[in-house]
C-alpha cells in the first residue's frame, strides 16, 4: 500500500511539472515567428496523433454513440479555446504569472456550481474567492512598479474561465463515463477545428523549418499534453483525486521556475506574496467539498480504461 501511494505521488509530481512546461516548448517557437495558431494546430495534429496510437495499443474503441458527438464539439471548442487564451496571454505578460492566474479554474468552477446549480457557496469558498482576488491583483503590478498587460490577464482569466466551464459542462453531460484516453482525443480532435478555421483552412499554416521547432512542437504535445494526461490519470487511481488535485500546485510552481530560470522572467515580492495567495485559495477550494467534488469526480472517470 504504502508503495503504490507513494507511486501515486511520483505520478501527481509527473502530471503536474509535465502540465507546467508549457512555457518552455511555446516561448521558443515564438522567438523564431510561429504565430499562436500555427503553434497550437501543430501541437493538437501531434497529440491526436500519440493519442490514438495510444489508444490502439490499449485497444480502446474510437467508436462514438450519435448523441455523444455534439457534446463532444461544443467540448472541444471549450478545450481548444482555453489552450487558445492561455497561448495568446504568453505574448503578453509573463508566462509564469499567467500561469499562476490561470490555476484559479478551481475557484471559478465553485462560483459556476453555486450561480448555476445551487450548490451551497460556503464561507471557506467566499473566504477562498476573495483572497484569489487579492492574489491576482498583487500580481498585477511587476518590476519597478510597471503593470501587468491588460490584454494578457484578460486573455488568461478567459482560458481559466472556459477551461472551467468545460469541466462542468463534462460532468453535468453523458461525458462523464466516457473514458478519460477518449474524451481526451475527440476533444483534440474537435477542438483543432478552431485553428484550421483560424489558418483558413490552413492556407496560412506557418511551416516548421528547423529541428528545434519540430523539437518543441513535439515537446508541446507530448509533455503537457499526453504524459499529463496519462500520468494524472494513474495518480488519482493511486492516491485518490484531492491529493492528485493538490498536486497540481506544482504546474503554475514548474512556469515560474522555467519563466525565472530560463526566460529570465522577474518576481517582485508583492508577485510572490499574490502566487502564494492564489495557490492557498485554490487549496481550499480543493480540500473542500460541493463543487470541487464535480471535478474530482471528473478526474475518476478519465482514469478508466487509462
Amino acid at each position: 500500500m504504502a508503495r503504490k501511494r507513494a507511486r501515486g505521488y511520483i505520478e501527481g509530481i509527473i502530471a503536474s511539472v509535465s502540465y507546467g512546461l508549457n512555457p518552455l516548448f511555446a516561448l521558443p517557437l515564438y522567438a523564431t515567428g510561429l504565430l499562436v495558431d500555427s503553434v497550437l494546430f501543430y501541437r493538437y495534429a501531434i497529440a491526436i496523433v500519440l493519442l490514438a496510437g495510444l489508444m490502439a495499443m490499449k485497444k480502446q474503441s474510437f467508436a462514438l454513440k450519435k448523441n455523444e458527438v455534439l457534446p463532444l464539439f461544443v467540448m472541444g471548442l471549450l478545450f481548444s479555446s482555453s489552450s487558445l487564451f492561455l497561448f495568446q496571454s504568453f505574448q503578453h505578460m509573463d508566462a509564469g504569472i499567467a500561469s499562476t492566474i490561470l490555476f484559479v479554474y478551481p475557484i471559478i468552477v465553485a462560483v459556476i456550481m453555486a450561480v448555476f446549480f445551487k450548490e451551497k457557496l460556503s464561507l471557506p469558498k467566499m473566504l477562498a474567492i476573495a483572497i484569489a482576488f487579492i492574489g491576482i491583483s498583487l500580481l498585477y503590478e511587476g518590476e519597478g512598479g510597471a503593470t501587468l498587460s491588460l490584454t494578457g490577464v484578460v486573455y488568461v482569466l478567459l482560458s481559466s474561465l472556459v477551461y472551467a466551464l468545460y469541466i462542468v459542462g463534462v460532468n453535468q453531460s453523458m461525458l462523464k463515463d466516457m473514458p478519460g484516453l477518449k474524451l481526451t482525443f475527440y476533444a483534440i480532435l474537435f477542438g483543432s477545428i478552431i485553428y484550421v478555421v483560424r489558418l483558413r483552412g490552413c492556407i496560412d499554416l506557418q511551416p516548421l523549418t528547423t529541428v528545434s521547432q519540430w523539437v518543441n512542437v513535439t515537446g508541446l504535445a507530448l509533455f503537457p499534453t499526453l504524459i499529463s494526461l496519462v500520468a494524472i490519470t494513474k495518480s488519482i487511481h493511486h492516491i485518490g483525486s484531492t491529493p492528485a488535485a493538490i498536486l497540481g500546485a506544482l504546474e503554475p510552481l514548474t512556469a515560474l521556475v522555467v519563466g525565472v530560470m530560463v526566460f529570465d522572467e522577474r518576481l517582485t515580492p508583492s508577485n510572490m506574496v499574490g502566487i502564494v495567495m492564489i495557490l492557498v485559495s485554490v487549496t481550499i477550494i480543493v480540500v473542500g467539498r460541493g463543487a470541487w467534488g464535480q471535478i474530482t469526480r471528473f478526474f475518476r472517470n478519465r482514469q478508466r480504461n487509462v
